[in-house]
């Protein structure tokens, strides 16, 4: 991959200021303080939320304490979405601090995955890792790697450690000179303003003439009503990591550096403020 490791380095270190305060009905023994946080943009709700949960469980009776999960203007929020999915698709054009409500009681099955432990999300997230290669490389880097590397790659999110985790991750990045690119790119699209979870289609990086294929191009490919123009405008913003690329940005290079750890392009389609 080429060595934009500074790009890497924001994309790693990106936080969202946040401000979760406990729902109005869930029964205190005394007032709840909001709980303050700096949210990393690339990790999972359920992983940096201890203090939070360990917060709010001090002001409340141990019998109404069940399982935690977090809610922003009445849309429950997916923990096994990176975090920073979940801002640009919600509350990206919101101001700041983020605020998340955090609930204790009425669980919304329909909505949400259970989260038990931190061995739920670090399935989830190899298994994420795993589906992202056998795009890239027909799941051989992953294969070929041993047991601990698959260890550190989990561990390097956890403890947020950025060298510890691209130590491993360089490999799944990399690709035969020969191909210019990965085999197909790991993406999904989200969009706001619809039900469907999201769109994730088989894309190639190279056209079968050798050419750069471009967000653009993967846009129109898939998605074509996110950069429909009407009346000369654009209707929608493309999000990725809290910006919006260049459209002309090879696909290619934004799998390499702008993908999440779970080295998956999560593209997020929203509406563009009016004002």
């Amino acid at each position: 991959m080429t060595d934009d490791k500074d790009v890497l380095r924001d994309v790693w270190f990106g936080r969202i200021p946040t401000c979760f305060t406990l729902y109005q009905d869930e029964i205190t023994e005394r007032e709840a303080e909001p709980y303050y946080l700096l949210l990393p943009r690339i990790s999972y709700l359920t992983l940096v939320t201890d203090k939070v949960k360990k917060h709010f469980q001090k002001v409340m009776r141990q019998e109404e304490v069940n399982e935690i999960w977090f809610e922003y203007e009445g849309t429950p929020l997916k923990w096994h979405y990176p975090i920073g999915l979940l801002f640009d698709l919600h509350a990206s054009n919101t101001a700041l601090p983020w605020s998340i409500t955090v609930h204790f009681k009425n669980f919304p099955e329909k909505d949400l995955l259970h989260c038990h432990s931190k061995d739920v999300i670090e399935a989830h997230f190899m298994a994420s890792i795993k589906e992202a290669d056998a795009l890239k490389h027909k799941s051989q880097v992953i294969n070929e790697m041993q047991k601990k590397d698959h260890k550190q790659l989990w561990m390097g999110l956890q403890n947020d450690k950025f060298e510890q985790f691209w130590a491993i991750n360089r490999k799944l990045m990399e690709y035969p000179p020969e191909d210019s690119g990965f085999r197909y790119i790991p993406f999904r699209i989200y969009q706001a303003t619809t039900e469907r979870p999201f769109i994730q289609k088989l894309f190639r990086p190279i056209t079968s003439g050798g050419q750069m294929h471009t967000l653009g191009d993967l846009l129109k490919d898939v998605c074509p009503s996110a950069i429909d123009h009407e009346d000369g405008e654009q209707k929608t913003q493309v999000m990725i990591h809290g910006i919006e690329p260049m459209l002309e940005t090879p696909i290619q290079w934004l799998s390499e550096h702008m993908s999440y750890p779970d080295n998956f392009l999560h593209i997020s389609i929203i509406p563009r403020p009016t004002d």
